[in-house]
């Protein structure tokens, strides 16, 4: 889709989005609060978004990265406490920098002329009316780049059909298989069936993973995070990709969880995950016949590139 349809296409939906901004309908929790008088909810997020790092990031998947970097943008606030989050120095305790739509666009022109190979939307679920004004703004200025909505997968399912034909690269987290676990470790209610029927549209809109000179252009690419004790549920869901999404998505079956932030308080998840743990996740992939993604092997130790502490606020 080229820049001007999809401005014209953003122009039809940012009307819908920012009027759930009104009474906050944007994730699964519908706090009902009025954001655009300053009112706060969950996320205690306003109508303005909170920035705390923009820049060409190397520690995502192969062509998602590149050669270049992904032009990533972290968002501060989230509508989910894992208590293991990597992130909890922006994500709960909102360390960031206000940015108006014309502002956020100027960020994301420039990491394209950094030479970054996509704009990474990281955590955008309670931000996106915001971001999508903002892609309007850098639409009207000529940004090309595809756009990645990089989220941890607690999205309202309306709000994702609204997005289709606006992001490219669908990268959404698949945490849990069952509704308890993410309430337990992410206070979000409902995830794994919610997570599901997200999925499934994301991969209606986009299907599997295009690449092009090794760089993703558009697509599915799921990141399934092993924990400790199969407390994610991790192998139920390679069979629900495997028998109702496909067995041709691209999966990223990661290994790099270790106990961040208030994780050690839960016996479960106090400590990394083992090589049978992570082999036995593999081992399940290659007999349900995924054949596309990435593996975090445990043979060349734990990459820090992976930790999202590695960084400092640059807004």
């Amino acid at each position: 889709m080229t820049g001007r349809k999809r401005g014209e296409k953003i122009r039809k939906i940012l009307p819908l989005l920012k009027k759930r901004l009104a009474s906050c309908s944007i994730c699964p929790r519908l706090c009902g609060v009025d954001r655009t008088r300053g009112e706060k909810g969950y996320c205690r997020s306003g109508l303005l978004p909170l920035v705390y790092n923009s820049s060409p990031h190397m520690g995502e998947e192969p062509p998602i990265s590149g050669v270049n970097g992904s032009g990533t943008i972290f968002f501060s606030g989230c509508n989910m406490k894992c208590v293991y989050c990597q992130n909890f120095q922006f994500s709960q305790n909102l360390e960031g920098k206000e940015l108006t739509p014309k502002e956020l666009a100027s960020v994301m022109m420039d990491l394209e002329k950094k030479g970054c190979h996509n704009i990474n939307l990281v955590t955008p679920t309670h931000l996106t009316p915001q971001i999508v004004e903002a892609l309007s703004c850098a639409y009207e200025e000529g940004l090309t780049v595809p756009i990645v909505y990089n989220t941890g997968g607690y999205d309202s399912l309306e709000v994702i059909k609204l997005l289709d034909g606006v992001m490219d690269v669908y990268m959404p987290d698949m945490r849990y298989s069952k509704d308890e676990a993410a309430l337990k470790y992410s206070d979000a209610p409902g995830y794994a069936s919610n997570n599901r029927l997200l999925i499934k549209e994301m991969y209606r809109q986009v299907g599997s993973l295009k690449v092009e000179g090794a760089i993703a252009k558009t697509g599915l690419l799921i990141r399934l995070l092993v924990l400790p004790e199969d407390s994610s549920g991790t192998l139920d869901t390679l069979e629900f990709i495997a028998g109702e999404v496909s067995r041709d998505v691209y999966l990223s079956v990661m290994s790099q969880y270790y106990p961040a932030y208030k994780a050690r308080s839960f016996s479960k998840i106090s400590r990394r995950v083992t090589e049978e743990e992570y082999e036995r996740v593999v081992r399940r992939v290659k007999e349900l016949g995924f054949t596309n993604g990435w593996l975090q092997p445990f043979s060349g130790g734990f990459d820090e590139v992976f930790q999202g502490e590695n960084f400092s606020p640059n807004i």
